[in-house]
């Protein structure tokens, strides 16, 4: 036997998950245009290796390591 009717409070809960859904792709979606601004903003893929403040010999230009 199947249970057709659904209690009134399922509908609510439906409603807050659906709220709760929305607010966890809000959230997604303001982390992911931040990321692409951040990005977009440095505009090579060089600038974004010297963010991580680890000094590297490889990403020196060649005219600094001759001085």
């Amino acid at each position: 036997m199947a249970i057709e009717v659904e209690h009134e409070l399922h509908e609510r809960r439906k409603g807050r998950n659906y709220g709760v859904g929305l607010l966890l792709i809000g959230f997604i979606a303001i982390v992911f245009g931040l990321t692409v601004v951040k990005v977009l903003q440095l505009g090579d893929a060089g600038q974004f290796e010297r963010a991580d403040h680890v000094v590297r010999p490889q990403i020196i230009p060649v005219d600094e390591v001759a001085e």
